[in-house]
């Protein structure tokens, strides 16, 4: 299994034990994320210490009233290690609004041109700001990796654009109906998974603070609702992000 978009530095527990426990629950890979210039530091360390752990690297949109003289140009030497596999995560937020709409959107486009220039797929948040993503990403001709996918209204513009759409422990929850049907809707060969680590931990534990390991519980929610067996879509989903972040 392959857990598609993790915070491992927000975690309390060590990296090392997170990822032990990942690859005894059968883990294989993890996806932690950078979401400001000391966090990619961090995912980068993480991912040099660790086999199968691979790190995408951005400036969520949270971020995107603190401009930083030289962010962009140092995001961009990060990108260049070799377990940096996609730019991101990064997009838009009107849920909470700790930078205007237009600040989040000149720190988006930015990140989109990069992962144009270095060929790299992007990682997107997106919060109640359905419309405004797809606009912005329409002109985007790379690998899009809808993340924590929370925006049914988006699934349209997604399934015609060919975007990965990804899971969270959010779609286990009683009444993610939406959740669930949307995930019926998506392809076999675009569907992913993840763990939004340490957050939103699936309903068979939440309450406690979500990790890697706990994917699986995502896995069989979704194969139920998509009348699939387990193991078959944990194969898929694990294919799938060695397809769009380019992995081994």
């Amino acid at each position: 299994m392959t857990d598609s978009h993790a915070h491992l530095d927000a975690c309390e527990e060590s990296a090392t034990k997170l990822v032990e426990r990942a690859r005894v629950a059968g883990v294989g890979r993890i996806i932690t994320i950078g979401t400001g210039i000391d966090s990619c530091r961090a995912a980068l360390a993480f991912a040099d210490e660790h086999e199968g752990v691979y790190a995408a690297l951005g400036v969520d949109p949270h971020q995107a009233a603190t401009p930083e003289a030289g962010r962009l140009a140092e995001l961009r030497e990060l990108l260049a290690h070799p377990k940096a596999v996609a730019v991101g995560e990064t997009g838009l937020d009107t849920v909470r609004r700790y930078a205007t709409p237009l600040e989040q959107l000149r720190l988006f486009d930015q990140q989109l041109a990069l992962a144009e220039e270095l060929s790299l797929p992007i990682v997107v948040h997106s919060r109640e700001a359905a419309d405004e993503t797809a606009r912005t990403l329409s002109s985007f001709s790379g690998t899009v990796i809808l993340h924590c996918f929370s925006s049914p209204e988006l699934l349209p513009a997604a399934l015609e654009r060919g975007y990965y759409v990804s899971f969270a422990g959010n779609a286990t929850y009683p009444k993610a109906y939406e959740l669930r049907d949307a995930a019926k809707a998506v392809p076999a060969d675009r569907i992913l998974v993840e763990t939004d680590s340490p957050y939103l931990a699936p309903q068979p534990v939440r309450g406690q603070a979500n990790e890697p390991a706990f994917v699986a519980h995502t896995i069989a929610a979704l194969a139920a609702a998509r009348g699939e067996e387990l193991q078959s879509l944990a194969e898929r989903t694990h294919e799938n992000a060695a397809a769009a972040f380019g992995l081994p």
